[in-house]
């Protein structure tokens, strides 16, 4: 329909439940509730239901398996929370703490967060004693060096791509299978290793929070099946593994706290079962009863779900919802028609109703409007707005965009979402039809997203999907969203545009080249706005990741570094008596 009626309104909850009774005229927008308490986030900051005690069964309610757990191929958020807070350690990660605490790096493998030489070209890390497999092997320089060289092996694709993209000579390597390694990682020893940089890079230490940048020991390593069987330097290992069906994790005995002070490992026992159904999960969790009290979910509350949590104080008590400070966005194939076209992309920019997929997402309770493609924190707490296009969109100056493209009758097109975004997807349908874009969804299991959009040759001309900034930097988020130099055939990640712009990329290397943090953070601002009116994307929205725990769960907190996810390395049960399994 053309205007949400006052009962389409009262449905979705928020408006009526949260910010009090919301006019008919036009619809509230979506960034009016700002300012004003938010009762989604009365546990923004802290962990929930006091401090763990050691043992008991931590279990995990999913409707999906992992993308990936090989820390070669790992880089979606909840996977790497999962895999380097639980399975393998990581040169440098981040403290174990709820709010912005927990943005702050700490050395994990190293002994220190790595000492720069050559004017920030030069990076060496030194290991802690006494770090060892689950074998009881000891962890190596070799093995971090190992990894790191495998990364770039075509059959492992979907991981980060730091080490791509900064390593010296690291053009057309192709992973070690045939023998060959590459010169700028050095080992002299077993516990000390050397990175050679092609360019000057200050952050490198919060790229090395990535699981690139974890041990696999080479006698290990079996290919594209590692990711059946990580083998652990954290502090569980794999009891068993039934892809899509369960996991269950079990102490690693060789894990030694006295070398971690980041993960403290209260369960005895993790068990991860998948394939419920998304309702099913937000129900048990609402409830918490019986064995559902020592559990926590794996994704987000549905936005269906969120009318039984909040007008609900004892539930509410429960309810994590950080800021994922991950923009959701629609890009668009720029490298096919009609989405070649600058006017067609414009013509969705403004055909596109935010405030309708905000609604269709929770409501503002959970979600933030987004004028821009990095997120506030990213902007210095609030994003700009150089467009000023309104929330609801503007389908006249939409149509006139596509006449003017030559497509005044408009044009069909299809989009990939997740299945989890079929709603959000069926929001964003809805506004573009009235433009005369028709768009068909075609939704994907969350399993095998990343790999059927990151294939460039079969997918559709439209995704649904976000980015995450892996640390607070521009330098994080815009090279690896835009720049068309790092898209791969097969395994591509962030690049969803296919957007090959040279002044783009030009300006890119220019801002990645300054030495002064100041400038380089108001270059990727400016440079953001800049990319906007290119139109490849469509910023629509920056989501919080909303959980509800189990009543017998105890130092839950929302890690602001892994999008809000539950942080793995601090949670754990008020009384391990009262588990299961």
């Amino acid at each position: 329909m053309d205007k949400r009626t006052c009962s389409a309104l009262a449905a979705t909850l928020v408006a009526a439940l949260t910010f009090g009774t919301a006019g008919c005229s036009g619809g509230q927008k979506a960034d009016s509730a700002r300012g004003r308490k938010n009762p989604a986030t009365a546990n923004s900051g802290r962990a929930v239901g006091g401090t763990p005690q050691k043992g008991g069964t931590l279990t995990v309610l999913s409707n999906q398996d992992f993308t990936h757990l090989d820390p070669a191929r790992n880089w979606v958020m909840n996977d790497m929370d999962f895999g380097t807070r639980l399975l393998y350690r990581t040169l440098v990660s981040y403290k174990a703490a709820p709010g912005t605490a927990g943005g702050e790096l700490a050395p994990d493998l190293a002994t220190d967060l790595g000492t720069p030489s050559n004017g920030a070209k030069t990076w060496t890390f030194h290991l802690k004693p006494g770090i060892k497999f689950e074998d009881g092997t000891p962890v190596t320089a070799q093995d971090i060096k190992y990894n790191v060289e495998r990364s770039f092996s075509p059959d492992l694709p979907g991981g980060a791509d730091y080490a791509a993209r900064y390593l010296k000579g690291a053009e057309g390597y192709r992973g070690p299978a045939k023998g060959e390694h590459l010169d700028s990682v050095r080992t002299p020893n077993d516990t000390t290793i050397v990175f050679e940089l092609r360019t000057p890079f200050a952050e490198f230490p919060n790229a090395t929070v990535m699981p690139t940048f974890a041990p696999v020991p080479k006698a290990k390593d079996n290919g594209p099946r590692y990711d059946n069987r990580p083998f652990s330097s954290g502090p569980y290992r794999i009891e068993t593994y039934q892809r899509n069906k369960k996991l269950i994790l079990v102490r690693n005995r060789h894990w030694d706290p006295k070398t971690d002070e980041i993960r403290k490992a209260y369960p005895d026992k993790l068990v991860m079962v998948m394939g419920l159904k998304p309702n099913q999960i937000d129900d048990r969790m609402i409830a918490g009863q019986g064995a559902d009290a020592s559990a926590v979910p794996w994704y987000a509350l549905r936005p269906e779900s969120a009318a039984k949590v909040l007008p609900r104080a004892e539930v509410r008590e429960r309810l994590l919802a950080e800021s994922t400070n991950c923009t959701d966005m629609v890009q668009m194939h720029t490298g096919r028609a009609p989405f070649d076209n600058v006017k067609v992309r414009q013509a969705v920019q403004y055909a596109l109703d935010k405030e309708a997929v905000i609604t269709s997402s929770g409501g503002p309770a959970f979600n933030d409007v987004s004028h821009a493609y990095m997120p506030a924190a990213l902007f210095g707490g609030k994003q700009p707005d150089t467009l000023k296009i309104p929330a609801t969109g503007d389908a006249d100056r939409a149509k006139q965009l596509l006449k003017e493209a030559g497509k005044p009758n408009g044009f069909t097109t299809k989009m990939t979402v997740s299945n989890g975004d079929k709603g959000r997807a069926e929001a964003i349908q809805q506004s573009l039809a009235k433009a005369g874009i028709k768009v068909t969804i075609e939704t994907v299991d969350p399993s095998a997203f990343y790999a059927t959009i990151g294939d460039t040759t079969n997918r559709t001309d439209m995704v649904y999907t976000g980015w995450c900034p892996d640390y607070p930097s521009g330098s994080t988020f815009l090279p690896f969203v835009f720049d068309g130099r790092y898209i791969k055939e097969k395994g591509n990640t962030g690049n969803h545009s296919l957007f090959r712009d040279e002044p783009t990329m030009k300006r890119m290397d220019g801002i990645a080249a300054m030495t002064d943090a100041k400038e380089a953070n108001a270059a990727w601002r400016e440079l953001d706005g800049k990319i906007v009116a290119k139109a490849p994307a469509v910023p629509v929205l920056v989501r919080r990741w909303p959980l509800v725990v189990g009543t017998n769960i105890a130092g839950a907190y929302g890690q602001t570094s892994f999008g809000g996810q539950l942080d793995y390395a601090s949670v754990g049960l008020k009384d391990p008596a009262k588990s299961e399994g």
